[in-house]
């Protein structure tokens, strides 16, 4: 605004007797103030507002400021959000009478203007005597989840409330169509949005938004871990890919003493397991005996000791096996040292903090499966030459010099003398800085650091195809275990890597797993250092690795290592000079996707970019897209652990795994990049939206 107009502005209201009725007298008798935007009745009021505080002998008070209070009140019904602070503030509606202002929300509230009630009643702070339920439920139903947010954002109690409203939603056999009938002009409602898959979604995220106890909410924590049940079944009897420990230890936590979960888990074992199994599970959880279905009863009684006997002799034999097909630690058993205590620690740092050291980091973390907040690392294992060092960080934690162990994670992680070797390791060391606020800017500080998750998409591996011929049924390797097979001729054993790995005592398994995983990154480093070429790399190997303070790291997207993608599970056939796919530029026209359900954001701006695409339903199974990728030649779209499941189950190249936690924007142009789309102007909108 020119600062003509501003001093014009000024003498207008000192020509007035009363400026503030005369503002009211201008808003009442025009409407370009109803806008979007800076209109001129925005630029005069809120210039009123700062001429009070020159001139504080205008502000009315009594009975002649109650009348311009009702006045106002009827405009700030119309009211775009820039002009509310200051006709609130001019009019000091915070002093008016709180039940007129009560009333006068209500009456918006019962005309159907919800999302006006709602706002007027967060700018007047009007909620603890409001009914919140009555309040949120038609925004909730019209999609204003940012207003209910907003509307039990400083009160605790508020939101409370509202994770109960929510999680009571998420019960078996409600209907949300028997609540909408109680509300007007709902011409915004979308039921597609009311599944309970949503709700979940929405109910996790705000538990971790205004951290609050999970127990609020049973149904929707309950739902949840039967979700985790149905995967931990999965991966055991489907993929085969997790040990009867590492899925016992699992299966037992999540279904507690849980006797929903425990039904629940019953059922899952009949379809999937012998009577003998069930009647095993159902002894160890303790199950009354009317739970139990005709036959498991039985059972139960005559459960024989030769069974067990026969299991064991039946895991000597798979653990016999595994050596052959599987990587093996080259150091003695009596070299992996399990620390507890800060004196165990002490000798540890004196061997690590040395110049000119080569060593392995891996961490290990509890899985999450989609439940609330950020992993927190229950093991940090360090690999020397001769020895491997676990740090079980949570009895570390519990210790009078627990604030020295952050140091010495500094010192390692800073000390540019020190080469330290990691695989995906911005993800660790994010999930580090969640465990530890000490350590959260330790990755701006690391030199020295060579990630071989970036070195992995330089060298030249087999397909997976080719590199399984003859190999009988087995998960394709990625990540890591790929790298290793390549380099070191054996996968890694990656049954443990979905353990309990805050569950004491560890078990004999998950220690060799997690000495493993940090120790391999030893030998493949001085494999590939001594014979660069033979894995397609530049001969100056070391120089172009180890990181420079003042470089960025290459892999800027920060992966959870349970979710890292496979980098060449993703790229095209042929020959992996470059880490990018084919040379030739597509057209979004003749490019094909199917999007996971988390990912339909993407989907539509690809559909807006002329992609062909298609989206799963937010009820629809993750498996389904490979069905679609199948039948219809598309690529998947997906993130997370779903990746895992789905790039085994398609031709290679033809699934890719997005990074969830960028907007949609973000996303497509990671998607472009990668398969080299070219969007011509002709090509934006070219699609039905």
């Amino acid at each position: 605004v020119s600062q003509e107009l501003k001093e014009e502005i000024k003498r207008g209201f000192a020509g007035l007797e009363d400026p503030l009725a005369g503002l009211l007298d201008m808003l009442e008798s025009s409407s370009d103030w109803k806008g979007k935007g800076h209109s001129l009745g925005y630029y005069i009021t809120t210039e009123l507002q700062l001429w009070i505080k020159e001139h504080p002998a205008v502000q009315q008070s009594g009975i002649k400021l109650k009348k311009l209070q009702a006045r106002v009140l009827r405009i700030l019904a119309q009211c775009p959000a820039n002009l509310l602070d200051p006709l609130i503030s001019i009019y000091q509606l915070h002093t008016a009478d709180r039940n007129y202002l009560l009333g006068h929300v209500s009456h918006l509230y019962h005309k159907g203007d919800y999302k006006e009630a709602a706002i007027l009643s967060i700018k007047l702070k009007l909620q603890p005597d409001q009914d919140m339920e009555k309040m949120c439920t038609p925004l909730l139903l019209q999609d204003k989840t940012n207003l209910v947010e907003d509307y039990v954002g400083e009160y605790p109690e508020l939101q409370s409330k509202l994770l109960q409203i929510l999680d009571a939603w998420c019960e078996p056999g409600f209907n949300i169509r028997d609540i909408t009938r109680q509300y007007q002009g709902l011409s915004r409602y979308k039921p597609d949005k009311f599944n309970r898959k949503t709700l979940s979604k929405l109910v996790f995220r705000l538990l971790d938004r205004f951290n609050v106890d999970p127990a609020l909410c049973p149904n929707v924590i309950n739902q949840r871990h039967l979700r985790t049940l149905n995967y931990l079944f999965y991966k055991r009897f489907v993929e085969k890919t997790m040990t009867q420990e590492n899925w016992t230890d699992h299966v037992q936590s999540t279904v507690g003493e849980n006797q929903w979960l425990q039904g629940h888990l019953i059922r899952l074992l009949i379809s999937h397991c012998d009577l003998n199994t069930v009647a095993r599970w159902a002894q160890r959880c303790n199950l009354p005996k009317e739970m139990l279905p005709y036959g498991v009863a039985d059972k139960l009684q005559k459960l024989q000791i030769q069974e067990r006997v026969e299991e064991a002799t039946k895991a000597d034999n798979y653990e016999e096996s595994k050596k052959k097909d599987y990587y093996q630690l080259p150091i003695p058993r009596a070299n992996i040292h399990f620390l507890q205590t800060w004196e165990e620690t002490l000798q540890c740092w004196e061997k690590v903090l040395r110049p000119g050291q080569v060593v392995g980091i891996d961490m290990e973390w509890r899985p999450s499966f989609g439940m609330v907040g950020k992993p927190r690392v229950s093991l940090l294992q360090i690999a020397l030459k001769d020895e491997v060092f676990l740090l079980d960080l949570p009895r570390l934690l519990e210790q009078a010099e627990k604030e020295k162990l952050p140091l010495f994670i500094q010192m390692l992680y800073s000390d540019a003398a020190i080469t330290k070797l990691g695989y995906g390791m911005s993800g660790d060391l994010s999930s580090l800085a969640a465990t530890w606020s000490a350590l959260k800017d330790t990755d701006k500080q690391a030199q020295g650091v060579v990630d071989l998750l970036t070195v992995d998409k330089e060298v030249d591996v087999l397909s997976p195809e080719e590199s399984y011929k003859g190999r009988g049924f087995r998960q394709p390797e990625k990540g890591l275990s790929l790298l290793v097979q390549h380099v070191l001729g054996k996968p890694l054993d990656k049954t443990e890597q979905l353990s309990n790995w805050e569950k004491r005592p560890l078990r004999e398994e998950q220690i060799l797993y997690a000495a493993s995983d940090a120790y391999c990154l030893l030998e493949i480093y001085e494999k590939l250092c001594k014979d660069p070429a033979s894995f397609g790399l530049s001969s100056d190997l070391t120089g172009s690795l180890v990181e420079k303070p003042s470089i960025k790291p290459r892999t800027k997207k920060k992966l959870n290592k349970q979710e890292v993608p496979s980098p060449s599970g993703q790229e095209c056939k042929g020959p992996k000079k470059e880490p990018s796919c084919p040379s030739a530029p597509i057209s979004p026209k003749d490019f094909s996707v199917v999007c996971d359900n988390m990912l339909q954001g993407l989907g539509r701006y690809l559909r807006c970019l002329g992609v062909d695409v298609r989206m799963l339903e937010n009820e629809d199974d993750h498996r389904k897209a490979a069905e679609i990728a199948r039948q219809e030649g598309r690529v998947i779209l997906t993130s997370g652990l779903p990746y895992q499941t789905l790039q085994s189950q398609v031709a290679e190249g033809k699934c890719f795994s997005v990074n969830c936690s960028e907007k949609a924007k973000e996303q497509a142009l990671q998607v472009l990049k990668h398969f080299n789309i070219q969007v011509s102007l002709a090509d934006i909108f070219s699609r039905c939206q």
